[in-house]
């Protein structure tokens, strides 16, 4: 294992924040059977358990005992956060590789063809990248209201534009150089030429890029949801578990917002430092930079 993760990188910063992203996302999926509470389950919660600290144990019909405390429904902060970053992950990894899928293909085609194609996909991304990323989500989730499904739609349209860019930049480098005009001579049809031949050697700066939006993503939607307009209570993320929380830090409840808090830094930390590995990875020229 030591092995392993020496030849993932000699840094030692970087091997920790590999094995707390694996942790992390270990623990979201085996949330089902870990968590010693269900926190979307109505029946298991206990109102009379609301808001004990750390380390409390629970009335009768409770979970046992409440390591990290409760919030004001009597939820499990333990098993609300696993749960609470099954929906991050799942919200970030989903809107990124949608977004990533649309904005190689636009871009890998606007690259290749150029002339009105190329300015017409260019234009429009121009356009979206004029304005904050989070205003075009708050409009979007506006019209379209709160769910998993709806805001990584909205993530989706935020981030594409990203990916379209950055394949439209290496298609352009790509496009010129003689395995592509070999390829054209053999008559091997333009779907085939794009991506078979031209996506492989584009794909190494989206990957890194890809990598850090799942940090972006998740981000932005731990905001929409401590504004109140990304997910409803019923599907609480990260975000929204910091919400519900913020308005009893003045009363001293901490543990709230805390540990949710705690677990989403960890999370976009972790995910933005294992980017940077991958970056250095995938062009060592990078590495150090």
């Amino acid at each position: 294992m030591r092995g392993l993760l020496d030849a993932y990188s000699p840094n030692r910063v970087e091997r920790v924040a590999l094995f707390v992203l694996l942790a992390l996302f270990l623990a979201a999926l085996a949330a089902p059977l870990i968590s010693p509470q269900n926190p979307y389950d109505l029946a298991q919660l206990n109102v009379a358990d609301g808001r004990l600290p750390p380390g409390s144990a629970a009335d009768a019909g409770g979970v046992g005992r409440y390591w990290l405390g409760s919030d004001d429904q009597g939820r499990d902060m333990l098993s609300a956060i696993l749960y609470g970053l099954r929906i991050s992950l799942l919200v970030g990894v989903s809107s990124t590789l949608l977004a990533l899928a649309c904005g190689l293909s636009l871009g890998l085609i606007a690259g290749y063809f150029g002339g009105r194609i190329d300015t017409l996909v260019m234009r429009v991304a121009d356009i979206q990248l004029s304005f904050p990323a989070i205003l075009i989500a708050l409009v979007l989730l506006a019209v379209l209201g709160q769910g998993v499904g709806k805001i990584v739609t909205a993530l989706f349209a935020v981030q594409w534009a990203y990916y379209a860019r950055t394949a439209r930049s290496a298609a352009l480098v790509e496009r010129g150089k003689d395995y592509i005009a070999a390829a054209r001579l053999l008559d091997l049809g333009t779907p085939r030429i794009i991506f078979r031949h031209l996506l492989p050697n584009c794909l190494p700066p989206l990957i890194v890029v890809a990598a850090l939006q799942v940090a972006s993503a998740i981000s932005l939607e731990a905001t929409l949801s401590f504004l109140g307009i990304g997910l409803p209570i019923t599907e609480p993320s990260l975000g929204l578990l910091i919400a519900t929380g913020f308005q009893y830090l003045l009363v001293g409840d901490y543990w709230i917002s805390f540990f949710p808090g705690i677990a989403l830094v960890l999370l976009i930390v972790s995910i933005n430092l294992v980017a940077d590995r991958v970056r250095d990875v995938l062009n060592p020229r990078l590495q150090g930079q």
